[in-house]
């Protein structure tokens, strides 16, 4: 018969006192209370034994268990964990010794759960990506953002800007500037200490806010100016689609949860201090899913472009009309006037010839600013 959860030393208990009367037919009891045979007699044999104590249900947890980790290694997993709260199993195996056992990222949760630790789901779980695009080497292509700004937690020390740039090849984070404001000559400054210690990128892709985004009438900014000079290119990511820079999103992610999420900064030099400490730890030590759990500085090597103190001397090809661009951004040849741009003012360019007679390419540097048709009377 079925009985009760709450009733079951009851049911054992009166099922063995009546098992154990004289003439009684076992058979027939293991049928009315719905037991087997076997485990009759084991209540039989317990209540013999113990009496009513013996028909209260045991711990099926094992005397021992010969696969549980050793206290070394668990002692070893927890110090990372603390060493590094926000790192889950996955990142916390692959910085357990190489010689040494390295189980399983369940595993690690459960050791974690165990010594009463918060298990932290890996920051990259989930299924791999079914395509992932890097440039094939480092200081190809470098991503540049503003992190959203905050405030620090002195009202008179205004708040910060954290400025990112992260390598698409290596995820090696470049810079975490801790800017006062987001223009151009905070930019700049930042930069120019980066140049100097990692060398020039091939290239730089930003988005088009300020400072080097794309001013009225398709100009260039004088920060897009100052790193064409440089030979450095500049491309946009299209507008409303941040997955152009989805590395460099990432790594704010990553930087928000990590650090900013976790505590406040009483002034800018506080936060450079806290962001130095920080891009230390995520470039050389944290494991990174799509560098097979290998940190950034794995990939990364200094760009062979060094930075020059003072710009190149802009060179045209001998025959090419050079103009300097005008106050008000303009050019004029063969009175045909041309906008190429504010933050042209002061800079030369170079109009050539293309394979359409009486259309001309207006260029700065390597990069075409505009066009000029002698074909339309000016």
């Amino acid at each position: 018969m079925p009985w009760k959860e709450c009733s079951q030393m009851t049911s054992r208990l009166e099922f063995v006192m009546l098992a154990s009367a004289p003439g009684a037919n076992i058979s027939t009891l293991c049928r009315a209370f719905g037991v087997s045979r076997k485990t009759a007699y084991k209540w039989l044999a317990l209540f013999k034994e113990h009496g009513k104590d013996g028909l209260a249900d045991r711990s099926r947890r094992p005397t021992n268990s010969p696969n549980r980790s050793d206290a070394h290694l668990e002692a070893q997993v927890v110090a990372l964990h603390d060493a590094h709260p926000c790192w889950g199993p996955r990142k916390l195996q692959a910085l357990l010794p190489e010689e040494g056992p390295r189980p399983h990222p369940n595993t690690i949760g459960a050791i974690l759960r165990r010594h009463g630790r918060q298990v932290i789901l890996s920051s990259d779980a989930g299924p791999p990506a079914t395509s992932r695009f890097e440039h094939e080497a480092p200081n190809l292509l470098w991503q540049m953002d503003f992190k959203g700004h905050f405030a620090l937690t002195d009202p008179k020390a205004g708040r910060c800007y954290p400025l990112t740039v992260l390598d698409d090849h290596s995820r090696f984070a470049i810079c975490l500037a801790a800017c006062r404001g987001e223009t151009a000559e905070h930019v700049k400054s930042a930069l120019i200490d980066v140049f100097r210690q990692y060398g020039l990128p091939q290239r730089f892709t930003c988005d088009n806010g300020n400072p080097w985004g794309t001013p009225k009438q398709n100009g260039l900014t004088k920060f897009e100016v100052w790193l064409l000079r440089l030979g450095v290119r500049v491309g946009h990511s299209r507008p409303m689609h941040p997955q152009t820079q989805g590395k460099d999103e990432r790594f704010h992610r990553t930087l928000k949860l990590e650090l900013l999420e976790r505590r406040g900064f009483h002034s800018l030099s506080a936060c450079q201090y806290a962001f130095d400490d920080w891009r230390e730890q995520y470039n050389t030590i944290r494991p990174h899913y799509a560098l097979n759990q290998k940190p950034p500085a794995s990939r990364y090597v200094v760009s062979a472009r060094r930075y020059p103190e003072e710009l190149p001397v802009l060179e045209y090809d001998q025959g090419e009309t050079v103009r300097k661009v005008r106050g008000n951004g303009h050019i004029t040849f063969k009175s045909h006037q041309l906008f190429v741009g504010e933050g042209l003012v002061g800079e030369s360019v170079a109009i050539r010839p293309t394979d359409i007679d009486g259309l001309l390419s207006v260029v700065f540097c390597d990069r075409q600013v505009g066009e000029i048709d002698l074909r339309i009377a000016g």
